[in-house]
């Protein structure tokens, strides 16, 4: 089984998704640590109240994004991960530390990548007037929000949608494909090969799409 270390920086309710995945056996992986850049972060007691070690390094407490980085590389290669997976964490992480963990570090957006990077993505997406919107998990590289793309799912933009109800659709996908993608990690079936995805299922080679049979 692969080691995993989840970094959040709030509730962590991708976190918790991933550690449900974990617990009922649907991947091959164990979630070895939760580490938060914020000793609020409300997925610390989550991740303690499921018997996984959390610690807490406070992005606060140094002087440069460069200290901070490196901080936390220390406390993940103290767990040894064959897998970095960020879960709602926002901080924005150096390039060193990005290539430090190259190929073995995940995200979700809540966003169809490349369109809306970055923040407030629902309200974005609705000022845009977009009817198709979604979640991204991609490997993580030096340029923000734009790492390969592993899998993505789509929903609706209903009509009277608001930020909260959107969000609230999207995240239920990311919490539906982010264990799917570590679970495919996690059995080997998924890596990144010079700059590309490589996935061994029936879309090999491709990113996946997942659309649901209902809003």
């Amino acid at each position: 089984m692969i080691r995993i270390v989840i970094l959040i920086s709030g509730r962590g309710s991708n976190m918790a998704s991933l550690l449900a995945a974990a617990a009922s056996a649907e991947m091959p992986g164990r979630i070895v640590g939760v580490l938060a850049n914020r000793p609020d972060a409300a997925g610390l007691a989550a991740a303690s109240a499921c018997g996984v070690p959390s610690r807490v390094v406070d992005h606060r407490l140094f002087a440069s994004r460069d200290q901070f980085d490196a901080a936390l590389a220390t406390a993940i290669d103290c767990l040894e991960p064959d897998l970095v997976v960020l879960a709602g964490f926002m901080r924005i992480l150096g390039e060193a530390f990005v290539r430090r963990y190259e190929g073995r570090l995940l995200n979700v957006h809540p966003s169809l990548l490349p369109a809306f990077p970055g923040l407030h993505t629902h309200r974005r997406a609705l000022a845009e007037g977009v009817r198709i919107h979604g979640c991204t998990v991609h490997f993580v590289t030096p340029d923000l929000d734009h790492g390969p793309i592993i899998v993505q799912a789509a929903v609706p933009v209903l009509d009277g949608d608001d930020e909260a109800t959107l969000a609230a659709r999207v995240l239920a996908q990311e919490h539906r494909v982010y264990p799917l993608a570590v679970r495919w990690f996690a059995e080997a079936r998924l890596r990144l090969r010079d700059g590309r995805v490589v996935l061994d299922s029936p879309q090999d080679g491709a990113a996946a799409l997942i659309v649901p049979n209902a809003a």
